[in-house]
């Protein structure tokens, strides 16, 4: 029987847009606030009210357009490209949304009809108040959704939790997935009460904390608060609040758009912050008490699976304590491949979201594996 928490209470009905405005940081992704220091945000305070990334103009030159299917109980928020070849599902990390594909979104769109998803939790897509934050649930939805609106077997790729529904998806509807790829997914580390000793169940408790007790009205500027002390270390002592009023000051002059601070320039850190503003810390939350994985055994799972997979692992690191910065371990990776039936592994120089950190060896990855070029 898989450990866990005691379980999440129920909650009162919120969408992914309205309602608590969400998030809770992955351990992974927190090692590189630093790139943001409290004089680069006062001199770009103010640039910050009108700054549009420029990936908007480019992934909306290569065809993508935003859509909506209603799956169940949900409505799924997805972005659609031209149909170029092969169906390709992404399911981006946790914490994040469609848009931090955006780096490779318009290279994919050459070689394939790309589906990129923000499942639920994330992004625009709306859920009911008692909907079940678990693979099993999510995974399922994303099954109907690839059932019902490609209609035929797709290829996958998931960065991390989004790498465990592709793992869901391809143990649990085989008929539907041609092969997947794996993106640092954190196989066995993501598993209670082996993650009480990531660096992520540190994250995951700001959700959790936010979910069970504190209920934010704005989990954007709650994260910031909750992670006051670390921008203090990091980037100086009056960070907390400069990037507070920055993230006001756009809010005031770009009503209803996601977050997007140009005076942050690491690109993870900033899709990040445009992430927070609408993520369910009910998520986060299931990570945290264990009820994510419920029915969900990674063993079991890697090894039902008979497609071809691809298993990407980025950099990680053991910390003085004994506390794993990142997904994987090389031992975790080695049972994995262990595991699976067709599986290739990979090693990539990169922090935790490859596809934004090294775009282009990402899509040559994917490429290589999915289409033999």
């Amino acid at each position: 029987m898989i450990q866990k928490r005691s379980p999440l209470p129920a909650m009162s009905e919120r969408s992914a847009r309205s309602g608590w405005k969400k998030r809770a940081v992955l351990g992974g992704l927190m090692t590189v606030l630093g790139a943001l220091t409290a004089s680069t945000a006062f001199a770009g305070i103010f640039g910050a009210r009108s700054y549009v990334d420029p990936r908007h103009a480019e992934v909306e030159a290569a065809g993508y357009v935003q859509k909506t299917a209603r799956v169940n109980r949900i409505t799924l928020s997805y972005v659609e490209g031209p149909n170029n070849g092969p169906p390709l599902v992404l399911l981006h990390a946790q914490l994040l949304d469609w848009f931090s594909y955006s780096r490779v979104l318009p290279e994919l769109a050459k070689s394939y009809h790309v589906y990129d998803i923000d499942y639920p939790g994330h992004g625009e897509t709306v859920t009911p108040a008692d909907y079940p934050m678990t693979a099993h649930q999510v995974g399922s939805d994303l099954g109907d959704f690839i059932a019902k609106e490609i209609g035929r077997p797709v290829f996958v790729t998931g960065n991390s939790s989004g790498g465990l529904l592709a793992v869901w998806l391809a143990a649990n509807r085989p008929a539907l997935i041609r092969a997947a790829l794996l993106e640092d997914p954190p196989l066995f580390s993501a598993e209670y009460p082996r993650i009480r000793q990531t660096i992520a169940d540190r994250a995951f408790k700001t959700s959790y904390t936010a979910a069970t007790k504190d209920h934010p009205d704005d989990f954007l500027l709650y994260w910031i608060r909750g992670n006051a002390e670390f921008f203090r270390k990091r980037a100086g002592p009056g960070t907390p609040f400069l990037l507070t009023q920055a993230v006001k000051a756009y809010r005031r002059d770009n009503p209803g758009k996601p977050v997007e601070l140009g005076l942050v320039k690491n690109d993870t850190v900033r899709l990040l912050l445009r992430g927070l503003e609408s993520y369910d810390p009910r998520f986060g939350a299931a990570f945290y008490d264990g009820s994510w994985n419920d029915g969900f055994d990674h063993a079991a799972a890697l090894k039902e699976i008979r497609c071809p997979v691809l298993l990407m692992q980025a950099d990680y690191s053991i910390m003085a304590d004994g506390t794993l910065n990142g997904a994987m371990t090389k031992n975790d990776a080695d049972r994995a491949m262990a595991l699976l039936a067709k599986g290739k592994y990979v090693k990539v120089d990169a922090s935790h979201v490859v596809n934004i950190d090294k775009p282009d060896e990402f899509v040559a990855a994917l490429n290589q594996f999915f289409l033999g070029r």
